[in-house]
């Protein structure tokens, strides 16, 4: 996999508490200048998408912990993709999982998904999840029509490993994200079957590309 081909894979993030507007212009001369997408918080989508308007645009619903009110997720959807959003990353109630809770997880996920035409990555956080609970979070994401399963916020301890990935893949293409910060970390999620990456180090992982 050459570079180009490589950063169209991945999503350059920023989604910190102190991220400010100019960390946001950054982020998108960065994903402009080597071809990747961005991740950013939904409070700036409307700036990013008016500064860049090129770069495929992705934001985060009910974020970092999921445990929003539906109808709150839902209005955040619609918000971002009026502002500007073409992908949306929701966060699941993981509470509402571990407490068997599965058709409310289902419910939520698919409120979202209906709210919009945008893609709806569903992050499970799995630094926090059994296998079980794995297994039975990509289901909800599966039933409620989600286009992607989505390792992790960056804000739980634990982030992307390989046996997560492969599992996840089995169920939906998956977004790897979460300590991903080389070449060879970004490699190691794709062999398994990632097919998108979310890093802050975009550049990072693209300027290891082997010539």
């Amino acid at each position: 996999m050459n570079r180009d081909e490589l950063a169209r894979l991945i999503d350059h993030t920023v989604l910190g508490p102190e991220t400010t507007v100019d960390d946001i212009h950054t982020l998108l001369d960065e994903a402009s200048t080597y071809g990747m997408n961005v991740c950013v918080p939904p409070c700036y989508v409307a700036e990013a998408a008016a500064y860049e308007p090129d770069v495929t645009l992705a934001t985060v619903i009910g974020f970092p912990h999921g445990q929003n009110a539906t109808d709150a997720k839902v209005s955040e959807a619609e918000l971002a993709v009026e502002d500007g959003a073409d992908e949306l990353d929701l966060v699941i109630n993981v509470g509402r999982l571990k407490a068997g809770e599965d058709e409310a997880v289902r419910d939520d996920i698919a409120a979202v998904v209906e709210a919009t035409d945008a893609p709806v990555k569903v992050i499970v956080e799995t630094a926090l999840l059994t296998d079980d609970e794995l297994d039975r979070a990509c289901e909800a994401a599966v039933e409620a029509g989600a286009a992607m399963v989505k390792t992790s916020t960056g804000f739980a301890d634990g982030g992307a490993v390989v046996e997560d990935v492969e599992r996840m893949a089995e169920y939906r293409p998956v977004k790897a994200s979460g300590g991903i910060g080389s070449y060879e970390d970004a490699m190691a999620m794709i062999d398994v079957g990632a097919e998108r990456i979310g890093a802050s180090s975009g550049v990072e992982i693209l300027d290891g590309v082997p010539e």
